[in-house]
Formats: C-alpha cells, sequence, structure tokens
C-alpha cells in the first residue's frame, strides 16, 4: 500500500478542493481573499510503527514519542496515545511543518513517520477583512468552515468528498467559489482609517461599513480587534465574532435623523417647525439636558439636527407620538434582522418602547435606551440616501438587489438629507470642497452591564453619505470607550472625512458644488 493510499483510506473520503473566495476592485476585478495553498505536514501510520515494534511494545513506542516530542511540540504522553490506537492509518502530527521540522524528521528515519503536503485555507492579505471571512478548521477528517462567510457558505465552498468504494476511487468535486461585493482596496483604506483611529484615542474596540445606497451592496465591513485566520488558534474565540452584525449598541444622536424622518413623514413636523429650547426637559422623574448643558432658544427642527439638541429630539417625538414613533423604528428595522448573508446575525432591541413610559420615548428620541447593529443602522441612514427605500444589505456579488420596503416618502428623506448637509455645512469637520456631504455624529454613553443607569464611557458614531444629492455610498465609523469620552465631532468625524475622500478620488467621482 502506498502512503498516499493510506492517507486516503484513513479518512475514507477524498477531500474535495474548497472553492475560492473572491473580493473585487472598482472594474469587478477578481482578487483572491481566501485560496487553497499546499502545506509540508507530518503525519503517523500508527499501524505501521506498532507492527515494527513488536505490535504493542510500549516501550519502543515510549522511546518513538521521546524523540518526536520535541521536534513536533507535544507532550510524550500525547504522542504516545496517538501512536498507540489500534488498527489507525494515519495520525497527523503536525499541520504546517517547518522546514527545520522536516529536516529532523527525516534524519531520524523513523519506520511509519511520514512528510507529505495537504491542502489547507490560505488567506493572502491575512487580517483584512477577517470577521467576514471567518476560517476552515481542520479538526475533523472534513474540513469546516467555523466563522464568517466560510460557515455560512461552508455547504457550497466545501463542494462534494471523493470515496472509496471496492477498491475504486471515487474522485471528489471541487467546490464553488465565491465573490464578494467588497471592494479590496475600500475595505484596506477603511481598515486602515479605522486601526489608527482606535490608536489614537485607545478605544476597546471599533467598526466600519461602507454600503451602496441604491443597491444595498456592503463595500466595506471591518472591526477591530480583528484576527489573522491564517494562524487563528493565536486568538480568544471571542475574537471571531462579527460585531457589525452580531453586536448591539446604544447609537446616541444619530438616532435623530431617524426621529425626525418619522415625524417628517407622518406630517407632525417639518424641518421648518420650532420649539424653543429652555435646555432641559423632565418626565418621569428624570430630567434630559442637552449635551452642551446649555439652553439654545427658539429652534427649528434643522437646527436640531445641525447643533443635536436633545431637547429638539424630545420635541419632535412628542409631536409624533409613541405609536407612530414606534412604528417608524419598526418600519426602519430596529426590531429586525436585515438578513444578510453572514451568520449569527442578531436583532437590535427597541423593546422597553413596547410599553413604554415617557422617559423611554423621550431617550430613544436621541438613541440612548434603544440598541441597534451597525449593519441596522447604516441600512436604515441607506434608506434616507436612497430616497426612502429600505434595501437588503448584499455580501456577494450574484445577489440581485432587494427592496424590502418603501419606509418614507421620497419628499422626506430629501428633506432629512438637507437637514444633514446643513449641519455638515455648519459644522465644517465633516465638509469637503466642492461635495455636498450628508451626516450626523453621535456620542451615547455606555450603559452599566447587567445594572440601571450609564457609565462615563462613550460610543462616538458617524453615519453620513456622499454626494448628497445623489449619494454613492455610505459610510459608518462606530469608536467604542475612546479614552477621555471625546465628542465624535473630534474623533470619528475626521476619520469619515479621509474614508470619504478617499472614495470620492477612488470612484473619480464628479464635484456637484463649485
Amino acid at each position: 500500500m502506498t502512503r498516499a493510499e493510506t492517507q486516503e483510506q484513513a479518512s475514507g473520503v477524498l477531500e474535495a478542493p474548497r472553492g475560492n473566495i473572491y473580493f473585487v476592485d472598482r472594474n469587478n476585478n477578481l482578487i483572491p481573499a481566501a485560496l487553497n495553498k499546499e502545506y509540508p505536514m507530518i503525519y503517523a501510520v500508527p499501524k505501521e510503527i506498532q507492527k515494527n515494534n513488536n505490535d504493542y511494545d510500549n516501550d519502543n513506542i515510549r522511546n518513538y514519542a521521546e524523540k518526536l516530542a520535541p521536534i513536533l511540540n507535544l507532550s510524550v504522553e500525547e504522542l504516545e496515545k496517538k501512536l498507540t490506537k489500534k488498527n489507525d492509518l494515519y495520525e497527523l502530527l503536525v499541520e504546517k511543518a517547518s522546514s527545520e521540522q522536516i529536516k529532523q524528521i527525516e534524519n531520524l528515519n523513523l519506520k511509519g513517520i511520514y512528510v507529505s503536503s495537504h491542502l489547507l485555507r490560505f488567506y493572502p492579505f491575512g487580517d483584512l477583512a477577517s470577521h467576514l471571512l471567518g476560517f476552515v478548521s481542520p479538526t475533523s477528517e472534513i474540513k469546516k468552515g467555523v466563522y464568517g462567510l466560510e460557515l455560512r457558505f461552508n455547504e457550497t465552498l466545501s463542494g462534494k468528498p471523493g470515496e472509496i468504494k471496492e477498491g475504486k476511487i471515487i474522485e471528489s468535486e471541487a467546490g464553488n467559489d465565491l465573490t464578494l461585493t467588497i471592494d479590496r482596496n475600500i475595505q484596506a483604506q477603511a481598515e486602515e482609517i479605522l486601526k489608527k483611529l482606535i490608536e489614537e484615542y485607545r478605544a476597546t474596540s471599533g467598526s466600519v461599513i461602507v454600503q451602496e445606497p441604491q443597491t444595498g451592496k456592503i463595500l466595506a465591513m471591518g472591526s477591530f480587534p480583528n484576527f489573522d485566520p491564517n494562524n487563528y488558534s493565536k486568538f480568544e474565540i471571542s475574537t471571531f465574532l462579527n460585531p457589525a452584525v452580531q453586536a448591539i449598541y446604544e447609537p446616541g444622536s444619530v438616532f435623530k435623523l431617524i426621529t425626525m424622518s418619522a415625524g417628517i413623514d407622518s406630517g407632525k413636523i417639518t424641518p421648518e417647525t420650532s420649539y424653543t429650547d429652555t435646555g432641559s426637559v423632565t418626565f418621569n422623574g428624570k430630567t434630559i439636558k442637552n449635551w452642551d448643558l446649555k439652553a439654545h432658544g427658539l429652534q427649528t427642527m434643522t437646527g436640531v439636527i445641525e447643533q443635536s439638541i436633545n431637547t429638539g429630539a424630545v420635541f419632535a417625538q412628542r409631536k409624533t407620538g409613541p405609536d407612530i414613533f414606534y412604528n417608524y423604528l419598526v418600519k426602519f428595522g430596529f426590531n429586525g434582522l436585515s438578513n444578510i448573508a453572514l451568520p449569527g446575525e442578531v436583532k437590535g432591541n427597541i423593546n422597553n418602547l413596547k410599553k413604554g413610559k415617557d422617559i423611554d420615548f423621550a431617550t430613544a428620541s436621541f438613541g440612548q435606551g434603544v440598541a441597534v447593529t451597525p449593519i441596522g443602522l447604516i441600512s436604515a441612514v441607506s434608506a434616507i440616501a436612497n430616497g426612502g427605500v429600505l434595501m437588503k444589505p448584499l455580501i456577494l456579488s450574484d445577489e440581485k438587489p432587494q427592496i424590502i420596503k418603501r419606509v418614507i416618502s421620497s419628499e422626506t428623506a430629501n428633506s432629512v438629507t438637507k437637514m444633514m448637509t446643513s449641519a455638515v455645512e455648519k459644522n465644517i469637520i465633516a465638509a469637503i470642497s466642492n461635495y455636498s456631504i450628508a451626516g450626523k455624529t453621535g456620542t451615547a454613553f455606555v450603559p452599566i452591564f447587567g445594572g440601571k443607569g450609564y457609565t462615563d464611557e462613550v460610543i462616538n458614531t458617524y453615519v453620513g453619505f456622499a454626494p448628497a444629492p445623489n449619494p454613492k455610498f455610505v459610510v459608518l465609523i462606530k469608536l467604542d470607550k475612546p479614552a477621555g469620552a471625546p465628542l465624535a465631532g473630534r474623533s470619528v468625524v475626521p476619520a469619515f472625512r479621509e474614508l470619504t475622500q478617499f472614495i470620492l478620488n477612488y470612484y473619480n467621482i464628479a464635484p456637484d458644488k463649485i
């Protein structure tokens, strides 16, 4: 029996070559993100070792184990256990062997210990888009994807294993490839900017998403801390979860866009509706103040968005009414899944509004007390950018654009876009010469885990799109617990501007104003 046959019969199957995963670029060129690569391996044939050592001479087998242990970085006991299995034709000892290990094994020239090669998953860009891609675990004879797209499309990628029947080999069928909507260049730039932002503000983590609003295509999605899927065993299991779809957070003042959308679309307010800000409002014995602790006097709803006035969002929500407000949150999808083709997506949480008190609705109007996923939030803002139509977020290039529903009228979407554009022009930080940029900041306090109330730590968010009259992309940047609890205007807004400028240049998008 040849060694190749030994390996084949040991597993009882012939492994199918796994399908590749591809990113694209602006010209739709395919760029490999996950593929198969041949790696040297070291394996044992215990049955042969036992036969060579008078079947079950444990002293000799221990001698084998003692010689191998320092080379393979395995304990003598672990090796003994592997080498004494009855009728065992195959035990993988080293999955990715170094040249030094191979040299030492060949010098030992032990019967039943072999050096060969096998196909393993290889991710040429290392940790780029690692949460999206996931990785393949070789813990069983048939390798399986265990996180990300490798898990979600494991069956598609795996193909059909071959097998040995009555001494004949039935060949395997290769798995199918996946082509993503992810643009490798936007992904790399987005992650680089996010990483720099996290380091600068000593934040615990962060996420970035770029979406095409008219189609729902995700052009980039990344989070930190991330991991290298080529060496996943060196990372904590918690790192493998994708925070963009598998974690919720309170978004803060970004949510004022949804509050204004609900109020304007229901006809309860307009961008010009005015109220007098006294600096605070009280409901159910609890007082809400503005972030700057100021009273801004007579203000329009546009002014509320420009200056991010909490009491103005509360006013808009009160004019809209609790039932209408809640129903718009449901229409925008905040209590459901986006159904993006990624594993483990979780729902947002607006449950406290089902039988909410006035204070619950008041805080929800500026994004506290309700929780969203980053993918849910960018999808909602993309609906505003897309003239009021909510699209399903897409991750595969062959998925056809899918309208979920119209959530607000095109007139409302246009009004809210103008309010967002005015906010950027007034606050300058996100502005880019000769382009209309629409955007909104959010600085939300982090709730006390398992208790009531809030910590002094914050999460900064910025969501915006460009060019505002006909948006080609929407960007969301989220920064978790930056040191010193800065306002979003200081942290995520400059990062948004840098990424937006890059995408405008990358796509060669013409200026929309002079």
